[in-house]
């Protein structure tokens, strides 16, 4: 394991990260934002959330550190619990938030299920038909049951992009801080680099008090409970395959409580988990991994004396 920290690789992968991305978003703002943009969606998907990948990659051949532990080896037939965490814990804390709020502003819960059913409207209304008359319940079900058992599966493709960047790469050569803050700097970082399309109106909106700082500062508590959690996985298994499913499986429950919305409650609160409250669960888990010793820690197996980083 590393024992003082490569700054030079640090900050050159950092400023690819980071310049990537944004110039991606710079792109998105200038030809009409997130919603009027034809090319949001490609970019946010390619450049934007590819970017810490390709600072990876670059990053070892700019300063010819070689190709060693990437962090592929899937390692399923050991650390296979870890791969069932990552799978299901997202959208069982995404629901567990959900639910506090709801409890604590029970005003925005929609026991009919409006939302669902203006859904139901539009659609029918873009196809010419009539509108489905399909329970919403049975909507809300099907749409639950796919984001748990397919979206971590699905998404996986665009989570590689980050993930191969931030756990595989950036994770481990942050480790000489130690483990708690190791993560705060990861949580900080991961936030920071979603600012522009978070100014732009991405997980918030536009409309909100405080707009658009307080969703500026909110993703870092987002990307810090939850970086926490994938960090951990990460870690745990020594492979970067749970932390990208997991980030795929929370991108495909997140929205699960607009469903359930009526009014508009604030974005930096809930429902959804990248609000405080909405955060709960996530934040739970959190707190027990920073107070459990050693918890950032590599198993004892992985733990073997590193060469001397290339110089550059």
């Amino acid at each position: 394991m590393n024992t003082a920290l490569d700054r030079k690789r640090i900050l050159i992968f950092l400023a690819l990260a980071f310049g990537i991305a944004w110039a991606g978003g710079l792109v998105i703002y200038l030809t009409g934002g997130l919603e009027g943009s034809p090319f949001a969606y490609l970019i946010l998907t390619v450049v934007y959330m590819g970017a810490p990948t390709f600072a990876h990659v670059l990053t070892r051949v700019i300063t010819h550190e070689g190709w060693g532990d990437l962090y592929l080896r899937p390692r399923l037939r050991r650390e296979w619990p870890y791969w069932v965490v990552a799978w299901l814990a997202p959208g069982v804390l995404t629901i567990v938030g959900m639910i506090v709020f709801f409890v604590l502003f029970p005003h925005y819960y929609d026991v009919d299920l409006g939302a669902v059913k203006q859904m139901l409207a539009t659609q029918a209304e873009l196809t010419g038909q009539p509108v489905s008359e399909v329970n919403p319940w049975m909507i809300v079900i099907s749409q639950t049951m796919m984001a748990l058992i397919l979206a971590p599966l699905l998404n996986a493709f665009a989570t590689f992009g980050e993930e191969f960047g931030w756990r595989a790469y950036l994770q481990p050569k942050l480790q000489p801080l130690g483990g708690r803050m190791m993560m705060l700097a990861m949580g900080v970082i991961w936030g920071v680099w979603h600012w522009p399309v978070i100014a732009m109106g991405h997980n918030y909106g536009t409309n909100y008090p405080g707009a658009p700082w307080g969703g500026l500062l909110m993703m870092i508590w987002f990307t810090l409970v939850l970086g926490t959690l994938l960090g951990w996985l990460t870690l745990r298994a020594g492979s970067v395959w749970p932390a990208v499913i997991g980030h795929a499986a929370i991108n495909g429950i997140a929205a699960l409580g607009a469903m359930f919305v009526k009014g508009q409650p604030n974005p930096l609160l809930g429902p959804l988990p990248v609000g405080l409250i909405g955060s709960a669960g996530f934040a739970v888990v959190m707190l027990a991994l920073f107070v459990k010793p050693g918890a950032f820690e590599p198993p004892a197996a992985d733990v073997v004396a590193a060469p001397e980083a290339a110089k550059v």
